[in-house]
């Protein structure tokens, strides 16, 4: 029997999660291989693999079945969905947005319309933040490009969407979950994945000295966006605050009517 084919998204922000299948006891039970959110979301939708560590807007709008209980979350400002503007928030016109995103572009079409009152023009666009901002109002970055750009230091306003949602609807903010059909989501599976984000969780100190160094980050910035802005183990007001983003979403056009994802 062939094993199950997995693919993650290659941010520092998703190694927790697969860090038993890459060094605890799992590592030899699924087929792993590493995407941009955008490319994982491609590969479950053309069954090139099984299960993907993938947007959650994506789940929606393929009705897969979601892992309970691990993804990517923040409670707070997320350091990594990063929008920068040359132009006021409510008057920006065009944003060039990150290619490799799918649930931060919806999530930014959803914080500037409910809070600021803007609908710009999106234009899909590499991560590159001073191309972006060449021929457009504001960027979108997202994952490890975002979390090498130090907000502090930009001469242009900045927008951390994570921490804007959180300050809009009192909710934490899921980005991404493991999800697939329903019939290769089985219970055992299920089981795996959430055993390996508690074997990463558990021995972070070796993720963040091994996985974020090896990505080019300083000790002490890995540490703070593992243990302070990222959430990887998922709770009930976890999924209020996904079920209120998919919501919000349909609302605004960019997801089916209903959520069949379980």
């Amino acid at each position: 029997m062939r094993r199950l084919r997995l693919c993650s998204v290659d941010f520092l922000n998703s190694s927790p999660l697969v860090w038993g299948l890459v060094h605890g006891p799992r590592q030899d039970a699924f087929d792993l291989t590493f995407h941009t959110p955008s490319a994982c979301a491609e590969m479950v939708r053309s069954g090139a693999t099984d299960i993907g560590n993938l947007p959650v807007i994506e789940c929606a709008r393929q009705g897969l079945t979601r892992v309970p209980g691990v993804g990517v979350a923040c409670h707070g400002p997320v350091r990594s969905i990063l929008l920068v503007t040359k132009r006021p928030l409510d008057r920006i016109a065009t944003l060039a947005a990150d290619t490799s995103s799918r649930t931060s572009v919806a999530l930014a079409r959803i914080v500037l319309a409910r809070r600021y009152g803007a609908r710009p023009g999106f234009v899909p666009h590499a991560p590159d933040l001073d191309a972006m901002l060449e021929q457009h109002d504001a960027a979108l970055l997202i994952g490890d490009p975002a979390l090498r750009v130090n907000p502090e230091e930009l001469p242009y306003e900045s927008l951390d969407l994570g921490g804007a949602w959180v300050e809009m609807t009192d909710l934490p903010m899921v980005f991404a979950m493991w999800a697939g059909p329903r019939d290769v989501v089985t219970s055992d599976v299920a089981a795996a994945l959430q055993e390996s984000c508690r074997y990463g969780r558990q021995r972070i100190d070796e993720v963040i000295a091994v996985d974020g160094v090896q990505r080019g980050f300083p000790e002490d910035l890995a540490r703070d966006y593992l243990t302070r802005h990222i959430v990887n183990e998922l709770t009930e007001r976890d999924e209020a605050g996904l079920q209120l983003y998919l919501r919000y979403a349909r609302e605004e056009g960019l997801a089916p009517e209903r959520d069949e994802a379980a």
